[in-house]
């Protein structure tokens, strides 16, 4: 496996992994409220912005199909995507471990959104739950996330 800065020519592909996820993951955990905010909230025009700021990074298997996406702000971890077809192959673990890496290069203390799907694999990481929020999204629906940090020294 591979992982490596995503550049413009890669944003259908980070689109495309982003979207997909959402569609058959989120729908399991959230309501379709829910789900279409994530979509907005991950549109073309953001992820294009964060490429353009070298934020966001892909993860390819050995045959060099691209599985996964992470961006990184600061020191926060955003945007952690694994296509399902992929998932339970240690890709998310290996890009929360590259966007640790990154981010402790310069910071003490790691933040990220956990999505409630994901919230048991970060705790089994280290992270603590420091808040919970909710944002009311389309149709009445809720959109429900811990927010969670990771102290590295």
């Amino acid at each position: 496996m591979t992982i490596k800065q995503a550049q413009m020519r890669d944003l259908e592909t980070v689109g495309n992994i982003t979207r997909t996820t959402i569609n058959e993951i989120y729908p399991h955990y959230y309501p379709a409220g829910a789900v279409a905010y994530f979509l907005e909230h991950h549109s073309d025009g953001n992820i294009s912005s964060d490429i353009s700021a070298g934020r966001v990074y892909l993860l390819a298997d050995d045959a060099g199909n691209a599985a996964g996406t992470v961006t990184i702000k600061d020191n926060e971890i955003c945007r952690l995507f694994v296509l399902p077809r992929f998932q339970g192959k240690g890709y998310g673990k290996a890009l929360i471990a590259f966007a640790e890496d990154e981010i402790t290069k310069r910071c003490d203390e790691i933040i990220l959104d956990a999505s409630l799907g994901a919230k048991s694999l970060y705790l089994r990481l280290g992270y603590r739950e420091t808040g919970y929020n909710l944002i009311e999204a389309p149709g009445g629906d809720y959109l429900c996330y811990s927010v969670m940090k990771k102290q590295v020294r």
